[in-house]
């Protein structure tokens, strides 16, 4: 039988301010990827959700970013490799703590926004944010785009790797995703997405901005958690992928 993991970015508020429905996302998702404060994320928020995730048995990643609450961590940034691999490392310590707080622990790594579309094709700041994972700890699984700088330089230095696709994101024809500035780039047709979670996890392919069916081999599925609708959307997506014969299950 076919398996995948479903994964959703939570935990993205900040004080009073709340952006994902944490608790009822994690009804539905098998790995969640939590804010480690540089893009969203603060230290009261991260608690509750390792929690509310450890309760749930959803396995608990730490989402890294540029340091951007302004711009939740979408902007470009250009950081000096060293102090990027340091912010890494500290962002994932500090989940790490709140999750073994709960009884579990941090079990794997994505970086957020403009940071991980970097590191597709930057080879500098992909090497940065692997020298900070295995800063953090050298055997944390990590996830990212097929085919990318990063997941081959974590591959290189001997972490697990784990790569994702996006139902509600447009890819170009290599298997990279659209830019957001991009008119398209995040597809809002709820039947469209369901579909597209289905083709990605039993066939591991999608279709293109374009047109063309485009290989992508993935072992997690990101359902985005900041979307008008997200916990419907994901509950949808969950349901199609069990009735088409796919076991959704955490990757680690």
């Amino acid at each position: 039988m076919t398996s995948i993991d479903l994964n959703a970015d939570l935990g993205e508020g900040f004080g009073r301010w709340r952006l994902t429905d944490d608790e009822r996302l994690l009804s539905v998702v098998t790995s969640a990827n939590v804010a480690c404060g540089f893009h969203a994320g603060d230290a009261a928020t991260m608690r509750r959700v390792c929690e509310l995730a450890a309760e749930r048995g959803v396995r608990i990643g730490a989402q890294v970013s540029y340091r951007d609450l302004a711009g939740f961590g979408r902007r470009a940034m250009d950081v000096p490799p060293a102090e990027l691999a340091a912010e890494v490392a500290y962002q994932i310590g500090a989940l790490e703590v709140f999750a073994r707080a709960a009884g579990a622990r941090v079990a794997y790594v994505k970086p957020h926004g403009a940071l991980y579309n970097r590191v597709v094709h930057d080879e500098e700041q992909a090497g940065a944010v692997v020298d900070g994972v295995r800063l953090a700890d050298a055997a944390l699984p990590v996830l990212g785009l097929p085919g990318s700088r990063f997941l081959k330089l974590a591959e290189r230095a001997g972490l697990p790797v784990v790569t994702e696709a996006f139902a509600d994101r447009a890819y170009a024809d290599e298997g990279t995703l659209v830019p957001r500035g991009r008119e398209g780039a995040v597809i809002t047709d709820a039947d469209a997405v369901v579909e597209r979670s289905v083709d990605l996890a039993r066939l591991g392919t999608v279709v293109s901005h374009s047109g063309e069916r485009v290989m992508v081999r993935a072992r997690s599925l990101c359902l985005h958690g900041d979307t008008p609708g997200a916990v419907e959307l994901a509950r949808r997506v969950r349901d199609a992928l069990e009735s088409s014969g796919v076991r959704v299950e955490a990757f680690v």
